[in-house]
């Protein structure tokens, strides 16, 4: 069939069709390439990565480029002087043949596993609820053993302390004992002395030793009820904190083990092979709330301070221990240095008295021949004692007399013989009475001597025996009120001569 050319004379326009007709079906080729444009694009634009560095003043491919640079494989130097090629960390798929790693992208629409990603999102947000109620358990556990344990040792320690505290006290009964013992002595022999001032100054010294371990009990005390009340704090926070945890059955070190806290306490870091995790920030509806943080934080406290405190008590208890005997064997030497002063003392006066016996005996037996010679004595003693004596009558002198101014000065000589002896057998016999007074209260020094030094001598090894570990407190207690002491000698005023 031919084809018919229509004249060129009739119209310039050759197009048939109509210019709205035309016009139409354009707008709808444009609009179907805007649809397809913009579909595409929101097709792409479905996934993208997490974090984009788009910026829509540079084009797509520009972009993509600038995003996928950092992504590249870095280059390393190894010692040999060869390299190597590791893959940036991070989520994503490892192409090795381009030796790039593109970072991950994420659909903005959900996938059709949709429903099983968000509950495989919501178990592993319980899961992390879970091991972090876990670790913050296996933490409080780990707290209160170690608040467990140092309420053992404080308690030890305390009843370390109560012994030596019995000990001073123990110490004050002896110093008791030994002052009311040492006041049995007689009057003569309690001049005050250095023994006396020993026995006040280790009474001082205990009573100021039993003020400190007192006050260290008292303390101890408060600490010791304070920790009871933290355990019972770290015990109620690990029980509530174990209710979320039920179906995870692991035990509690190896939760420490594996967050890297299985070397760190209260008071330590975490070991240089092993660091921790950090710990998170106090969260009232999270795993670590503020009453489990409080907790920690005071039995971390409480365990710097009851560490201190068994120090110093056990340095208190050394040094107390220490002092005390110090203090016992200076006054047990200064009793032992004073019965030997009076063991020196008796020897003198021993010595004193066997002379004086000697000086009695004399001047007794020349009393005796004095009043014998004087015939004050009844009856002769001896047939020396029988002889005649010329009296002042007889015939010789009657004859010389006969005479005046013949006067002999026989009777006068004799009179102031008499008299002179008569003077000297009264200072004799005075002086007699004086050396058996003196002989009698040298001998009732002598006694007193004596009991004092088995006064001192009693109580030096009542020290000794009641110091004994052995003896406790009670014991020593029941010894004082069942202990008797010595009939006290009677008083010079009684036996000293009148």
């Amino acid at each position: 069939m031919p084809v018919l050319v229509p004249p060129a004379e009739r119209s310039h326009d050759t197009r048939v069709g109509a210019p709205s007709w035309r016009e139409a079906a354009l707008a709808t080729t444009q609009k179907v390439h805007q649809l397809t444009d913009r579909c595409g694009q929101e097709a792409v634009t479905m996934w993208q990565p997490k974090e984009s560095v788009r910026d829509p003043h540079v084009a797509r491919h520009l972009c993509r480029a600038a995003y996928v640079q950092p992504w590249r494989f870095p280059v390393e130097m190894v010692k040999g002087g060869g390299t190597v090629e590791k893959p940036p960390p991070g989520e994503g798929v490892t192409l090795w043949k381009s030796k790039m790693k593109p970072p991950a992208w994420h659909a903005l629409l959900p996938l059709p596993q949709h429903r099983d990603a968000r509950a495989l999102q919501t178990a592993e947000v319980a899961h992390a609820h879970a091991r972090g109620a876990r670790l913050t358990a296996a933490r409080l556990s780990r707290a209160q053993q170690q608040v467990n344990g140092q309420v053992r040792q404080l308690l030890r320690q305390r009843e370390a302390t109560d012994r030596r505290l019995s000990e001073v006290r123990k110490g004050l009964l002896i110093n008791k004992q030994s002052v009311k013992l040492r006041g049995y002595r007689p009057k003569s022999e309690k001049v005050p002395d250095k023994a006396d001032s020993m026995l006040t100054w280790e009474e001082e010294e205990l009573k100021a030793l039993k003020r400190k371990m007192e006050k260290d009990m008292e303390k101890s005390e408060t600490l010791l009820k304070a920790l009871a009340s933290c355990r019972d704090t770290l015990v109620y926070c690990f029980k509530e904190r174990l209710q979320a945890v039920d179906l995870m059955n692991q035990p509690l070190d190896k939760v420490l083990e594996q967050a890297g806290r299985q070397r760190v306490g209260l008071s330590g870091d975490p070991s240089s092979r092993t660091q921790g995790q950090k710990t998170p920030p106090p969260d009232p509806v999270g795993t670590y709330t503020p009453e489990c943080a409080a907790a920690l934080d005071e039995a971390k406290r409480l365990l710097t301070e009851s560490k201190d405190t068994l120090m110093d008590m056990a340095k208190n208890e050394a040094h107390v221990q220490e002092q005390q005997q110090q203090i016992s064997n200076r006054v047990s030497a200064t009793l032992s240095q004073k019965t030997l002063e009076t063991a020196e003392l008796k020897e003198r006066m021993h010595m004193t008295l066997g002379l004086m016996r000697g000086t009695i005996n004399r001047c007794t037996k020349f009393n005796q021949e004095m009043y014998t010679t004087r015939g004050l004595i009844k009856g002769p003693l001896s047939t020396s004692h029988l002889e005649t004596r010329e009296k002042l009558d007889r015939p010789l002198v009657r004859v010389y007399q006969r005479h005046v101014g013949t006067q002999l000065p026989e009777a006068t000589l004799l009179a102031k013989g008499t008299d002179k002896l008569q003077r000297h057998i009264a200072h004799l016999e005075k002086n007699l009475h004086e050396l058996l007074a003196t002989r009698k209260h040298l001998t009732w020094s002598l006694n007193c001597k004596k009991m004092g030094q088995e006064v001192d001598q009693n109580a030096v090894r009542l020290r000794l025996r009641q110091r004994h570990p052995h003896v406790c407190y009670e014991q020593a207690q029941r010894l004082v009120n069942d202990w008797d002491p010595r009939t006290p000698p009677r008083r010079e005023s009684d036996t000293a001569p009148q």
